[in-house]
């Protein structure tokens, strides 16, 4: 992302309450935090009660997660987390995340989640019916790839 992304940019949306103990010496809170800040806007998509994007028996790991730390977050208060498919592969999926307090962007990152079946401890494809969910979600499926991965 070479512009500082908006809160606009992104059609899942969820947000977090700070903690005190989220914070670190420097009265900030903890670089670590912002990795549980990503998490809470992938599993509200994931896992949405209206139509989780999962069938029993399989479930997402995290293959890759680079954050950008762009601006401290300061404690009392919420942040904002939003979250967008950019890429759809085999059994892949790539987001967009970003994390915002008071509307300034304070963290973007990439991750890539892997379809993973649980009994066989291996990546899965995708269903036909999971990728084109998956593709309905994606901000740009004009754009949307499908890689071997």
């Amino acid at each position: 992302m070479n512009q500082l992304p908006r809160l606009d940019d992104f059609p899942c949306r969820s947000y977090d309450k700070l903690r005190y103990g989220d914070t670190d010496r420097q009265g900030h809170v903890n670089n670590a935090v912002f990795a549980t800040f990503l998490e809470t806007g992938r599993v509200e998509m994931i896992y949405a009660s209206d139509e989780p994007l999962l069938e029993d028996g399989f479930s997402f790991v995290v293959a890759k997660l680079e954050i950008n730390y762009l601006a401290e977050i300061l404690w009392p208060g919420t942040v904002d987390i939003g979250t967008r498919i950019v890429k759809v592969g085999r059994s892949s999926v790539t987001m967009q995340q970003a994390v915002f307090q008071n509307g300034v962007c304070c963290a973007s990152a990439e991750t890539v989640v892997v379809h993973f079946d649980q009994a066989t401890r291996k990546s899965h494809a995708f269903s036909d019916a999971q990728k084109a969910r998956l593709l309905e979600a994606d901000v740009d499926q004009a754009a949307a790839a499908t890689d071997g991965l």
